[in-house]
């Protein structure tokens, strides 16, 4: 039984990656990302996957009665790994030239695991969110459903071969038994463990198996449908469901989940009902879809590695510019790696024996340099003196009490200098914990009782819970239950100082920075606050709880800090690089050249400076830390570097630099008007 070339399965895999990686790319035509739900072309790959290899599985097995292990795990090494070795050779030499120490070392170990194929399992244990920010900038994140396919490819055979031979008349019920159990977990690990389920095999097999079903029943009758109406209506509906759901699927949905469900069943309609003579058939068995179908392989490796880089080196400021170009690179980088890597290592042409050599001699290379890298903690020496003592002095910098343990992140807070009776708190989020060490020691030199609140986007808005977006699970540290106890603790207090302040432009706006010049940042926010007491939302709560407790205590507002959108280490090791003249590493001074817009900034803060300037009273304070980096020296930028002060401003955070000028406010407001 020979395996026929189907044109249309290639335009399935060129939807499946045109999907993948313009949601990658993040288009975004008047506001809106059209490809929101391009993740789903990890789906459509898999049922392709799935039944692809159970054909060539079954119809060996029909023919011979046996199979041949070693045939089957040649080919797919000779389809799946020179491509590979090659993508991680020549991103090794980006990322050793453009990466901090802290990024190179987690990228060695992402390649160690993808050479492994078990990258799933790193990425799951690390707490990488698939379309976080944070993600975004790891050039191998991608290689998680190349790991969850070959795990697929290792075990799956043995399985079939000993079902074939033992339980062969009950083999179609143990494959639909698993599509139903690995379903029902994914479905219900979205919801309760939602990395496990995103990246776990167990969570993802259905999908696989969703193809091999067919395969089986296909191979068993020996034919497909072969009803002209119901070839052109079931292909119709399985391309619309396809479609809609790359357009119509986002960030809230659970995924995989019975939802996916749309995706995987309409890549089984086209599969099964698909003819020649259907209309969805001829559209997918064009001929530059088809193409892009043959180099989808070298499409997929290639795209996340170069935006990531992207997004660590920063090409070009303009975005669109930038999108077009990279996607045009792309298709020419796929191209050349399909037609004069993996088509000659796949056709047989090279012997087996020089290719395995090859491809070991290559993995060696790379797993030395990844071992040396984490050995020698990512080469510190490779960073400006800068960056170094930048970093050194932020990490060393963090709040702890006397046992040792952070403060930040502790529901009961931290108390420092217990005997003085001045008081002041800092209540907030992880703005404020950057705040923290610094303006302590400030506190503490001139005998002041310190009572530090911050936990992570968890500003002050009793009568709220946090809630995860997708789970609806309740944060288990900041919910109303927290703020009740904080509000409990201040109703007891006379004539101590608050400071209040956090990310408001995020929790008003639900969307993460986008400072507009290629400095993004993932896109919605993934939690919300949800009422379960008076209050409309939480700019009511904010407001009406902070005015009762400025009845009786003084108040520091603390307006929103400048973000940025770049990671700026990241950005300076660039420019180091690029621009080594700028940098005095003797002095370690740096001309301004990171900055962000002062309009946008204004924009984005609007509706926070409305909510605090609508917080009134007579001991109401206020500090404006934008003041420090926003203003006309500046020419209409927001700074995050000048040569007169070190200090950057970290996506949404200050450095300890940064927050000493801060905080040189803070104190200033406290011991001029609040003694």
């Amino acid at each position: 039984m020979k395996i026929f070339y189907r044109p249309e399965i290639d335009g399935l895999r060129a939807i499946a990656v045109i999907a993948v990686v313009f949601y990658h790319a993040q288009i975004e035509i008047y506001d809106y990302q059209f490809f929101q739900g391009g993740f789903i072309g990890v789906d459509i790959f898999f049922v392709i996957s799935g039944y692809l290899i159970t054909s060539i599985i079954l119809k060996e097995l029909f023919i011979s009665k046996n199979f041949s292990f070693k045939f089957f795990y040649e080919r797919r090494i000779r389809r799946i790994l020179p491509v590979l070795i090659l993508v991680m050779l020549v991103s090794i030499i980006f990322a050793w030239k453009y990466m901090l120490p802290s990024s190179l070392i987690n990228f060695s170990k992402s390649i160690i695991f993808s050479l492994g194929f078990i990258s799933n399992f790193y990425f799951w244990f690390s707490g990488n969110q698939y379309d976080a920010v944070s993600s975004s900038t790891k050039p191998f994140l991608h290689t998680w459903s190349l790991s969850v396919e070959e795990q697929f490819y290792i075990f799956f055979p043995i399985l079939i071969y000993f079902c074939f031979k033992y339980f062969k008349r009950n083999l179609i019920h143990i494959l639909i038994f698993m599509f139903i159990a690995s379903l029902v977990m994914a479905d219900w690990g979205s919801k309760n463990f939602p990395l496990f389920s995103f990246y776990g095999l167990a969570t993802r097999i259905w999908e696989l198996l969703a193809g091999s079903i067919l395969a089986y029943i296909e191979i068993v009758k020996g034919y497909r449908s072969n009803n002209k109406f119901l070839n052109f209506l079931s292909a119709s509906i399985g391309f619309f469901l396809i479609i809609y759901s790359i357009f119509f699927f986002n960030h809230k949905i659970f995924h995989p989940s019975y939802f996916t469900l749309l995706p995987v069943f309409g890549t089984c309609l086209i599969i099964w009902y698909s003819n020649k003579e259907e209309l969805v058939t001829k559209i997918l068995s064009t001929k530059l879809i088809t193409w892009i179908g043959l180099i989808s392989y070298s499409l997929y490796l290639w795209h996340y590695p170069i935006f990531a880089f992207d997004k660590i080196i920063g090409f070009s400021s303009n975005i669109l510019e930038r999108e077009i170009l990279i996607i045009i690179f792309l298709l020419i980088i796929s191209f050349i790696s399909y037609y004069f890597i993996e088509r000659p290592f796949r056709s047989g042409l090279i012997n087996f024996k020089i290719l395995l050599s090859t491809i070991i001699f290559g993995s060696f290379l790379i797993f030395i340099f990844c071992l040396i890298v984490l050995n020698q903690n990512g080469f510190m020496n490779r960073t400006p003196k800068i960056i170094y003592n930048l970093l050194s002095k932020e990490f060393s910098n963090v709040l702890t009490d006397k046992n040792g343990n952070l403060c930040h992140n502790n529901i009961n807070g931290c108390k420092f200098n217990i005997s003085s009776n001045k008081k002041i708190y800092l209540i907030g989020d992880s703005h404020m914990e950057k705040l923290s060490f610094d303006l302590k020691n400030k506190l503490i030199t001139n005998n002041y009782q310190f009572i530090v609140y911050t936990l992570d986007s968890c500003l002050f808005f009793p009568g709220f819970d946090l809630v995860n977006k997708k789970t609806k699970k309740v944060n288990k540290n900041c919910n109303n239950k927290y703020f009740q106890r904080i509000k409990q603790t201040l109703s007891k207090e006379k004539n101590s100082t608050i400071i209040f302040g956090g990310r408001l432009p995020l929790y008003l706006s639900d969307m993460y920075f986008n400072n507009q010049e290629g400095g993004v940042e993932e896109n919605h926010f993934s939690n919300y606050y949800a009422a379960n007491y008076k209050y409309k939302n939480i700019g009511n709560s904010f407001i009406e709880e902070v005015t009762k407790i400025s009845k009786k205590n003084k108040i520091i507002l603390i307006y929103p800090i400048p973000e940025a959108g770049w990671h700026i280490p990241s950005r300076i090791h660039i420019f180091s690089k690029k621009y080594p003249n700028m940098f005095n590493l003797n002095n370690i001074e740096i001309d301004n050249f990171i900055t962000t817009s002062y309009a946008v900034f204004k924009r984005r803060t609007n509706l926070s400076f409305e909510l605090l300037d609508s917080v009134m009273g007579q001991n109401i304070y206020r500090v404006y830390p934008h003041k420090l980096f926003c203003n006309n020296i500046f020419k209409n930028r927001c700074v995050t570097h000048d040569n007169k002060n070190i200090f950057y401003i970290d996506d949404d955070h200050v450095s300890f630099f940064g927050a000493e000028m801060i905080n040189s406010l803070i104190f200033k407001q406290i011991k001029k008007k609040l003694n």
